[in-house]
């Protein structure tokens, strides 16, 4: 087995249906960091491509500046609206300042399309103050509420 693959942990998805509903779904990912004191929960564009979550922040962002000091994360992509399912998980983060200008466009094409958007041409001025952030190393838990709903 490929080691870049997902572990499956528990739950009623394969992984075959694990990665399909991580490669389909265009919601954002719900990213768990470390702090001194406490946790932190961030919304942020994702997408899952060989094995790893990709993401994007700024270098200097309170995300990054986490994941730098403790790599370890946790993770849960589910939908707000039935049927309830989704992926949580662990993994490992690694911030890739060389990845940025191929994941950005990649997570504003996946979330904004092709249309012309404000939202895009503001990120993309940002794009060299960007960092990737590569999750990998994951061990997954999924569920699905879809046969009670």
């Amino acid at each position: 087995m490929d080691q870049r693959r997902p572990t499956v942990r528990s739950g009623p998805w394969e992984l075959s249906v694990v990665e399909d509903f991580l490669d389909r779904s265009a919601i954002p990912l719900r990213l768990a960091s470390n702090g001194a004191a406490f946790p932190l929960v961030q919304s942020v564009w994702f997408v899952y491509d060989d094995g790893s979550l990709w993401c994007c922040t700024q270098s200097a962002s309170v995300l990054a500046k986490r994941l730098q000091a403790d790599p370890r994360c946790a993770f849960e992509v589910s939908g707000d609206q039935p049927p309830y399912r989704g992926v949580r998980g662990t993994g490992t983060a690694r911030i890739r300042s060389d990845s940025a200008h191929e994941v950005l466009p990649r997570l504003i094409d996946r979330y904004l399309g092709d249309r012309p958007d404000d939202l895009a041409r503001w990120l993309i001025s940002r794009l060299d103050s960007e960092v990737a952030i590569q999750i990998e190393g994951l061990s997954v838990t999924s569920w699905d509420y879809s046969a009670r709903m």
